[in-house]
């Protein structure tokens, strides 16, 4: 799914705009200084052909601090030298964003490029330099400006309260007199997933997580929330961050965590830690992390988050959905469950001969 060329639009990500919408999007672009030549939908946001170049037109529904947020950041980060960001635009009366009913519509810059190749583990590797480069700039930002949600959890008590789900859902299963397919499956789980759990919770006590979870709360550490390929391009060999919209206070390794749990889930990638190992040093050349922040890391990257909340889904919830559909989010799960057991092996080893 990377390595997609978004300068030249690939018609199957270009939909076409109602007469309406046009109506709409051309009366939010004449309030910025410059003229509109063209205008095209790529998935969700419009492309801007202008006498300034191309620009990106994004609209929310809510959430009006997020372009005042991402274009505050974005002139810090300028300010610092860090360059590799898309950088918004203000209206003509100076304002981050243009109000249209109950919808809010911002511009910054279109990156001509291509979105980042993430089947390509050298693309990771660079992509992944970019973002220790992006929290080291990131450190020094005035965050009394920005009006930003916090998203630090207690980890420990939340995976106390996910384990508690799991002896529950385990006990539901049991009284049931007809288990269907899914229950036989997610029951034979369960062990396996717990004990997990159980490492992953135990890592998280005895490491310096509180003393982690202060310093960010103390200095508003920032996170970019959504460091995904859509949001990295890839132009003339080099690579940009161009959605800073999701900014939130949390800790630096929730971002490097997410994007090593998703990657490792990837058919190129099947929870081999070389190569986990690799994107941690790519991103260690660039912003160092001592051993408390790779045990706390390692223990949100392995807990069964997914697991549990699948079944919170089926067994608190009740979701509705068709047996299939639950069991194929089942199957997508555990289908690499043994190679994340020895992932974990591989990983705590590491941390026993890790110099950081």
């Amino acid at each position: 799914m990377g390595g997609r060329n978004v300068e030249h639009i690939n018609t199957s990500y270009t939909d076409v705009i109602s007469d309406k919408e046009r109506k709409i999007v051309y009366n939010v672009l004449s309030q910025y200084n410059f003229k509109v030549i063209n205008c095209t939908k790529v998935r969700s946001v419009y492309k801007v052909e202008t006498t300034e170049g191309n620009v990106c037109l994004k609209k929310i529904r809510h959430g009006k601090y997020k372009p005042n947020n991402a274009a505050i950041l974005v002139q810090e980060l300028v300010d610092k030298g860090f360059y590799t960001i898309a950088t918004y635009y203000k209206t003509k009366d100076q304002k981050s964003y243009v109000r249209h009913k109950r919808l809010i519509f911002y511009v910054l810059d279109w990156i001509d490029g291509e979105e980042c190749n993430l089947d390509d583990i050298e693309e990771v590797l660079l992509s992944i330099k970019l973002l220790a480069q992006f929290h080291l700039a990131t450190n020094n930002i005035n965050t009394n400006k920005l009006k930003l949600k916090s998203s630090l959890k207690n980890w420990p008590k939340t995976f106390k309260e996910n384990l508690r789900s799991l002896e529950r859902y385990e006990r539901i299963i049991n009284n049931k007199r007809m288990k269907s397919e899914f229950d036989l499956s997610y029951y034979e789980c369960i062990e396996s997933m717990y004990h997990r759990g159980m490492v992953a919770l135990n890592l998280l006590n005895t490491s310096g997580y509180y003393k982690l979870f202060k310093h960010t709360n103390k200095n508003k550490t920032l996170c970019q929330n959504s460091f995904y390929y859509q949001n990295i391009i890839k132009k003339n060999d080099k690579y940009y961050i161009i959605d800073l919209d999701s900014i939130i206070i949390d800790l630096h390794i929730t971002d490097l965590g997410k994007i090593i749990g998703r990657l490792m889930s990837k058919r190129n990638f099947k929870w081999d830690f070389n190569k986990a190992k690799m994107i941690i040093e790519a991103y260690t050349s660039i912003n160092k992390l001592d051993k408390n922040e790779l045990e706390v890391m390692l223990s949100l990257i392995v807990f069964p988050h997914k697991f549990c909340k699948l079944g919170k889904k089926r067994y608190t919830k009740h979701k509705a959905l068709d047996e299939s559909k639950y069991i194929h989010k089942l199957t997508k799960l555990i289908r690499y469950d043994e190679l994340q057991n020895k992932f974990l092996e591989d990983y705590l080893q590491y941390l026993n001969e890790v110099k950081y």
